[in-house]
């Protein structure tokens, strides 16, 4: 997805948020902005996103001097979530299509996204699960692809969500692996993250090499290229990844929720819509 220019005050809010977050000393937050800022005209229109969120929060840890500013915001997040665990695999367990169970409540997951301002209330959106709506629901094609395929590449995004991705990783009855960050931002999901919420137990966790808020291939490493090429089925969970893997050119599914008015436009649905979208079957497919 390319750079839109309502992303731009979204890149200062972001700078703000992140250097708050990592220091309550306002010369370093003020220095961050001028960084920023000043490097605004130099961003092109055609990159995407996620591609500047990397100088942002890489900006963020060197002025900061802070490596992991979300740090402990992850990890009440992911404390948060596995304290329901034992009451959401029950709901997977009872329903009637399990698969389609655990992939709501890994929808739902992707509330748990601190790089925008959003307030979510954890237990009504678990609440919701049965009468969820999706704007855009390849569901058919999912299962269609799942039984097609022996291996699943699963690429995480925030920290917290990644416990719902667990319940996910379970019910796909193929060998998973999960990838994550390559480096603490905001709070996306990096290889601590995944094995505190347990995916380590049905997953195999690797990196992607990715050091932005979303994966761009062009910084991935040689093994995740070569993972994400062959694997016979590939998910991608949240906006980030979506931003940077949206005009690639493999079939991927894109589970998120559409919090930004932005990515919604480009995918075609409201904001807070819930989406399930094969690209192959878009215009996301090149």
């Amino acid at each position: 997805m390319k750079t839109y220019l309502d992303c731009i005050p979204c890149f200062m809010a972001q700078t703000l948020r992140a250097g708050q977050v990592a220091t309550d000393d306002e010369h370093k937050i003020k220095e961050l902005l001028d960084e920023v800022g000043s490097k605004i005209r130099e961003i092109p229109m055609t990159c995407t996103p996620p591609e500047t969120g990397e100088f942002i929060y890489r900006l963020v840890r060197e002025v900061t001097g802070v490596e992991d500013p979300y740090r402990e915001i992850k990890k009440k997040s992911i404390r948060e979530v596995l304290s329901l665990l034992p009451r959401l695999r029950d709901m997977v367990k009872s329903s009637e299509d399990r698969l389609l169970a655990a992939i709501r409540l890994a929808t739902i997951g992707n509330v748990l996204d601190f790089g925008i301002q959003r307030r979510y209330d954890l237990m009504e959106e678990i609440g919701k699960m049965e009468h969820m709506q999706y704007a855009i629901f390849h569901y058919d094609s999912f299962r269609e692809r799942l039984a097609q395929t022996d291996s699943v590449l699963f690429i995480g995004d925030n920290a917290g969500e990644s416990v719902f991705d667990r319940l996910l990783a379970e019910e796909l009855g193929r060998p998973v692996t999960y990838v994550v960050r390559e480096v603490p931002v905001i709070n996306d999901a990096t290889r601590e993250d995944a094995i505190e919420s347990g995916l380590h137990e049905v997953a195999t966790i690797v990196s992607s090499g990715s050091t932005a808020p979303g994966t761009i291939l062009r910084l991935c490493t040689g093994e995740f290229l070569e993972m994400y090429r062959d694997s016979g089925m590939v998910i991608s969970k949240g906006q980030g990844n979506y931003e940077g893997l949206s005009e690639s050119d493999r079939q991927v599914f894109f589970l998120l929720r559409a919090k930004c008015p932005i990515i919604a436009r480009d995918i075609g649905v409201n904001v807070n819509d819930f989406v399930l979208l094969d690209s192959s079957l878009s215009g996301h497919h090149p």
